[in-house]
């Protein structure tokens, strides 16, 4: 495929804790995500365009097989507890694209790759709370896809692979988790050396030459203190769907920050 000068990228994010954003309070300083709400406050004006669509990933919507959102209009699930109670009051109307959906499905199923549609999921905190920030007004269509229950990070950059052709037509691909979530470990001594050493080694394996950079991903458990940085990996998983829609561009780390004493890293695939 060859790149188009306004061909979008495909993103990995993290959308931080809860609805970290809206909070005067978080677990820590009060400017513990600070630096992260400003990364998303200017990612918009770092696309080449402003995006026809958003197809997002996020670490919080796992499924047996890759699922689609095709809802018009989806509703916020407040997938978390124990936040003021202002932020389950949280909107953020971005409409859905029953048609992009559908081209979702045609891709994956295309690429041999098992998918279902879901005509009523609708936007959880790892879509809203982040894009809440990024594109506050909610006006560009979005579309959910789940992760596939198996967690396999070969499968989900084969799934990138199968949508990079979104990108050419004007769908941004966003891949919303976090690259350390551990949640037990924040604010402990022990965790900045070993997330700093995680985080290290995931920023070079993402910044590789694409036909290394497969297989460090999909083998990313033998990194340092992998397992101590995901002891469960549904929230590093979509990064390997934005890796694979990069194709053969390199990576690049876009936003680095240490929130609560752990590195956290967004990454950014263009060409």
């Amino acid at each position: 495929m060859t790149a188009s000068a306004n061909r979008q990228p495909a993103i990995f994010l993290p959308h931080g804790g809860g609805p970290c954003f809206f909070m005067d309070w978080t677990w820590g300083p009060a400017d513990t995500w600070n630096a992260t709400k400003s990364f998303l406050e200017g990612l918009a004006a770092t696309l080449p365009d402003p995006p026809k669509a958003l197809l997002v990933v996020s670490g919080h919507w796992e499924e047996p097989a890759f699922t689609v959102s095709s809802a018009p209009a989806p509703r916020l699930i407040f997938d978390y507890s124990g936040f003021p109670e202002h932020t389950y009051r949280l909107t953020w109307p971005a409409p859905g694209d029953p048609a992009l959906a559908a081209r979702v499905t045609e891709l994956l199923k295309g690429a041999g790759l098992p998918s279902a549609v879901d005509p009523t999921r609708g936007f959880d905190h790892g879509v809203f709370v982040p894009l809440k920030v990024a594109f506050p007004e909610a006006k560009i269509p979005v579309v959910t896809l789940s992760l596939a229950a198996s967690l396999d990070p070969a499968l989900h950059l084969a799934a990138g692979r199968a949508l990079a052709a979104l990108r050419d037509e004007g769908v941004l691909i966003v891949a919303s988790g976090m690259s350390f979530h551990n949640l037990r470990a924040y604010m402990q001594p022990a965790t900045r050396d070993r997330a700093r050493a995680f985080d290290a080694w995931l920023t070079r394996a993402v910044e590789a030459p694409s036909s290394e950079r497969d297989a460090l991903l999909a083998n990313w458990r033998e990194a340092p203190f992998a397992a101590f940085a995901h002891p469960r990996e549904e929230h590093l998983i979509p990064l390997m769907v934005a890796a694979g829609a990069g194709l053969d561009a390199r990576g690049t780390r876009i936003f680095h920050d240490e929130p609560m004493g752990a590195a956290i890293s967004a990454y950014r695939f263009d060409g």
